[in-house]
């Protein structure tokens, strides 16, 4: 396929490498949460007192004695040691949207100089790693360098096995030595725990007795990208970036719908194989895998967990999926939008709310007219969406998402909720006074008497809506496939809360005046609807006509992550998450310095690599095919042989115009800027836009440029050849 040594070595090593064997699996029973230190091995291993009392903590949320903990820590090195664990480490969350760990030995030295293993409810409890080299947003100076690390009781430990050994991993909070949030577990503890205590009111007025604690729950399906490692070693933007900055689209893309669902090669199947053996050894429920819309895009779901657990495991997947690669020979991509011109990456999160006393308050059941709770719990969410709309946008920003939203993959950057023809006809004729439900859910029947005839969901699936009701559940499609989920939970945890209180006092109010039950709740939703029925949309969220809509509905469009991050200086999301106690004024503007930061640093390294790679590898390229063709010429015309000359042109046309812009790049770059809304704004607003006049004239030579001169893996070698 390719003559360039670099790309011909890298195709033979694919196609004539040893094949991977399938290995035979274990069954899941005798695998599921080996390793794993969860309540079923507390109750084997500590003392009737102690498990209670950790029971009741992880439950509840009661707090930890010392003297329980001490038990937990005795049972839990125990329990590590005989899976061959030599060092534990605090497992946290920093702002970098990555998972971060400090190992430390069960070893202490006795008097007598001897060696011997330690780990006592102390070292469980607090840990204390460098508090100031990660992004902060001015919570911590520079020589201001102690963080700890708290232990999560409520999410549970696990051994994470690797070619160097076994570790105890015990995941836990990261917060300044001022008490600040560093991290995105404790926001995400805090957001739960305002959606419990609001939910609980409105359930206690609704009559409900006996109220359990309610907990958020998430599924997060996960999209990704394998492309093999001898490919990627030669793509300086893919190890970088994580994404192509060059690529000229292949002959055959995604066009003919042949990859989706189809038959997953049989390297991958070994992979995902092995990927999901760790996943159940480490009690994380992955449900369903299969091919994605791309060529070489693949998924996998796992099942619903309580949502500070199911953030936990999400990024304790990416980081299986990433060291698995590696053993099978990928590198296994989860950037939004590694390869232009086909479907980017999501991580569409499911997200509910429920208890064990009321269920799933997000399930509507058969008769959804008739359950106001669930009607009010929808009509939050309805609230919320309006109300905070710009704070949606936020949870799913980054620089890699912007590629991303708005494509024919990914919804728009508009925030709007679909609930489905049946929901939305309900909330419809609450705003004008009344509770019917016009239509049914239907029967389907396929007039063949061997095929089952089945009942129809409550209404269809909307793919470009970026918050749509799916049955029981909401599922944020706009969130990026390399993002925590920590972020989009906090923000629908905490903007649920806020309408969940608003509900709340006005329900009180209607039924102190001595409306009934019913009454009060259509009151309460009929005033919700008037002033935020305006975000429900149940149509075509890419066309332009929903963009004319939207405006005319006062939706706000952030096309950018560039023109959302501003509005975390809003004072209206000031309120709201002082309001709820998820995040103080200075762990919010923090957020933005970091998030910011983020942003500009992503695109300039992206702009640094563009202007190496065009000058480095892809100028040189073409310029020998120049010479080439130049030499060619001048022969051809000593012979009297007349020439074609306009490759040569065409060739030259499109060096230039690649070094023009790069030029032009390298200027950009060093432009100094007065805040950190103007930097962002400079890199969506002017630097983007020349890397993508790059990229142009590159991808235009790829077109032309002799293929055994061309330096760079290309797209139809990267996704097709496996």
């Amino acid at each position: 396929m390719s003559g360039n040594y670099a790309r011909l070595e890298a195709v033979q090593q694919i196609v004539n490498g040893k094949k991977a064997k399938t290995k035979m699996t274990k069954p899941l029973s005798k695998i599921w949460a080996t390793d794993v230190f969860n309540l079923a091995k507390m109750e084997e291993m500590l003392s009737k007192k102690a498990f209670k009392s950790i029971k009741k903590t992880i439950k509840t949320g009661e707090p930890v004695d010392m003297a329980t903990a001490d038990a937990v820590a005795a049972a839990m090195k125990e329990w590590a040691i005989s899976k061959g664990a030599k060092f534990f480490s605090h497992i946290f969350y920093p702002l970098t949207g990555a998972t971060a760990e400090k190992h430390d030995g069960f070893i202490i030295a006795d008097s007598d100089g001897n060696m011997i293993t330690d780990f006592n409810g102390d070292l469980l409890v607090k840990g204390e790693p460098d508090g100031s080299s990660f992004p902060n947003g001015g919570l911590r100076q520079t020589n201001a360098a102690r963080g700890y690390t708290l232990w999560d009781p409520t999410s549970p430990a696990y051994i994470m096995h690797t070619d160097n050994g076994a570790t105890l991993c015990i995941p836990s909070t990261f917060m300044s030595w001022k008490g600040h949030s560093l991290d995105k577990k404790i926001p995400l503890l805090r957001s739960n725990k305002a959606m419990n205590e609001a939910a609980t009111k409105v359930l206690k007025l609704m009559g409900e007795k006996e109220v359990a604690p309610l907990n958020s729950s998430c599924g997060a399906e996960q999209e990704y990208f394998l492309v093999d490692a001898n490919f990627a070693a030669a793509r300086p933007d893919l190890l970088l970036a994580g994404r192509t900055l060059f690529g000229k689209p292949p002959a055959k893309g995604q066009e003919f719908d042949d990859h989706y669902f189809g038959a997953i090669p049989e390297r991958v199947q070994n992979f995902m194989q092995d990927v999901e053996d760790q996943l159940y050894r480490l009690g994380i429920p992955a449900k369903t895998h299969h091919n994605e819309v791309a060529p070489a895009q693949f998924e996998v779901a796992p099942y619903f967990e309580a949502a500070n657990v199911a953030s936990d495991h999400q990024q304790l997947l990416m980081t299986v999926f990433r060291h698995t690669a590696k053993r099978h020979g990928f590198v296994c991509l989860f950037h939004e939008k590694p390869f232009a011109g086909i479907n980017g990456s999501g991580k569409h999160v499911n997200w509910s709310v429920g208890n064990s006393t009321q269920g799933n308050l997000l399930d509507p059941g058969s008769t959804p007219a008739e359950n106001l709770n669930f009607l009010l719990f929808c009509g939050a969410v309805i609230r919320g969406v309006h109300k905070y709309g710009p704070l949606l946008r936020i949870a799913a920003s980054s620089a890699g998402n912007d590629h991303r939203l708005g494509a024919n993959e990914a919804p728009p950057a508009i925030m709007s909720t679909y609930l489905g023809e049946r929901i939305e006809g309900i909330f419809n004729s609450i705003k004008e006074g009344k509770l019917d439900d016009a239509s049914e859910a239907g029967i389907i029947d396929l007039g063949l008497s061997q095929i089952p005839t089945y009942e129809k969901d409550a209404g269809d699936r909307n793919r470009t809506s970026p918050f749509a009701f799916t049955g029981n559940r909401f599922e944020f499609r706009a969130v990026g496939s390399e993002m925590s989920v920590s972020g989009p939970l906090i923000v629908m945890n905490t903007i649920l809360a806020d309408s969940l209180n608003w509900i709340a006092d006005k329900l009180e109010a209607q039924l102190s005046s001595g409306a009934d039950k019913t009454a009060a709740v259509i009151a309460v939703l009929k005033e919700l609807m008037e002033a935020h029925g305006a975000a429900v949309f149940g149509g075509d969220g890419y066309s332009k006509e929903w963009h004319e809509e939207a405006e005319k509905r006062g939706l706000i469009n952030l096309p950018t992550s560039a023109d959302a991050y501003p509005y975390l200086k809003d004072e209206s999301i000031k309120e709201l998450f002082e309001s709820t106690g998820v995040l103080t004024a200075e762990e919010l503007a923090s957020r933005f310095e970091v998030y910011s930061e983020i942003y500009t640093m992503k695109i300039e390294v992206e702009a640094k690599l563009m202007i190496d790679i065009a000058k480095t590898q892809i100028y040189p390229a073409a310029t020998r095919y120049m010479n080439d063709l130049a030499n060619t010429a001048a022969n051809m015309s000593d012979l009297g042989v007349d020439f074609d000359s306009s490759t040569l042109n065409k060739v030259a046309e499109l060096t230039n115009d690649m070094m023009t812009a790069v030029n032009k790049l390298a200027e950009q770059l060093d432009a100094e800027h007065d805040s950190a809304e103007a930097h962002m704004q400079h890199c969506a607003k002017t630097m983007l836009p020349t890397m993508a006049e790059i990229r142009a004239a590159a991808d235009a030579l790829e077109a032309e440029v002799a293929d055994d001169l061309w330096p760079l893996p290309t797209y139809q070698e990267m996704l097709n050849i496996k």
